[in-house]
């Protein structure tokens, strides 16, 4: 098993054993939610949120600050401090070394985020470098965003394309195994540019200051399916969506077809996905649109229907019914492709993705 840990685990586990209760915390650890709210007692509040970077090398610090200010800002809240802890191999380069935080700081410089503390190390047994970051910012008390606003009848806003994060990574770490499986050189080496677009603190600090947003969610593990199943988990509803209204660019078509990957299940920071009411989402379009983001409508939000989180209307007409809030991210996928080696290729490619009615 890799990844995140199951929802049953999760409720067995981890969220049932949360220490000391204190008054304060608006939003603390739950399913689907991104970021912990905290009322600091003067009309403000802290949010708070951690996020392991654990399937990229080459781009680990970049992600490593993306990543979690992006959790931050989904809640309307602009990302302002940064705890990086990170982990090296044993017998890890200085270039290495160098080379992470040099992209810390130039991710966090970019966002006006400061690097305020956090630890590093060499770890025994590691095969990779391992990035874990905190990120915090202070929001108003009435104005933040949660994931579990989604309201039946609003529309669901989608930014940019699926599986930027994924293409970067692949493009990246995976080079070689695209080159072996056919992808032009030059096709991969736009993809590598992908890592351009990861933060939604943009768009996503836009659709809250508009007051448009009932819920926002930066689709991660899992990608895009994985994040519309927690915002219908959170929220209490099920989410419907069509793929032929969902923006696959060129790069991540390419990248994932030769591995066999689902670009809908693949890693997806930089997309931002948020749910408005109906009659706003003209507006909110135009909204993104001024800040240089482009957008779609891909879907709306009902009443939650059994046990279906969402329902996903395929391009060839099949319907595919996400009910778990845990969707297998396919990054994996592609990690066990490289340590299987080519011949697995075929086998992963043929493997099945998701439940059909």
């Amino acid at each position: 098993m890799v990844g995140k840990l199951p929802p049953s685990m999760l409720l067995r586990y981890v969220i049932g054993r949360t220490g000391a209760k204190d008054p304060s915390v608006i939003v603390g650890p739950s399913i689907g939610e991104d970021a912990a709210i905290i009322d600091l007692g003067d009309g403000r509040v802290l949010v708070v949120h951690s996020d392991p970077i654990t399937g990229a090398v080459e781009l680990l610090g970049w992600l490593a600050v993306h990543v979690p200010c992006n959790d931050v800002a989904v809640r309307g809240v602009r990302p302002r401090w940064l705890l990086p802890v990170l982990y090296f191999p044993e017998g890890a380069s200085e270039e290495l070394v160098d080379s992470v935080t040099a992209q810390i700081d130039g991710a966090a410089g970019e966002l006006g985020v400061a690097v305020v503390g956090g630890h590093s190390e060499f770890t025994p047994g590691l095969d990779r470098p391992l990035v874990s970051s905190t990120a915090m910012g202070i929001g108003e008390r009435g104005r933040y965003v949660t994931t579990g606003g989604a309201r039946v009848g609003d529309a669901v806003v989608m930014t940019k394309t699926v599986g930027i994060e994924g293409t970067a990574i692949l493009s990246t770490d995976f080079a070689e195994l695209l080159l072996d499986a056919g992808v032009p050189g030059e096709l991969i080496e736009r993809g590598r540019t992908f890592a351009r677009r990861i933060s939604v603190v943009a768009e996503a600090l836009a659709l809250a200051e508009a007051g448009l947003a009932t819920s926002m969610h930066d689709p991660t593990e899992g990608g895009l399916l994985g994040g519309l199943a927690e915002i219908a988990y959170a929220s209490g509803r099920t989410l419907h969506v069509w793929e032929e209204r969902v923006g696959v660019a060129e790069e991540t078509a390419a990248v994932a077809s030769a591995l066999g990957l689902d670009p809908l299940r693949l890693i997806s920071s930089g997309t931002l996905v948020a749910t408005v009411p109906a009659e706003r989402a003209g507006e909110a379009l135009r909204v993104l649109e001024r800040v240089g983001v482009e957008a779609s409508v891909i879907g709306y939000v009902s009443e939650r229907s059994g046990d279906s989180l969402v329902v996903l209307r395929r391009r060839d007409g099949r319907v595919e019914v996400v009910s778990s809030v845990y969707v297998e991210e396919e990054l994996y996928r592609a990690w066990r492709i490289m340590r299987s080696g080519p011949g697995s290729l075929l086998r992963e490619r043929a493997a099945p993705h998701g439940k059909l009615k």
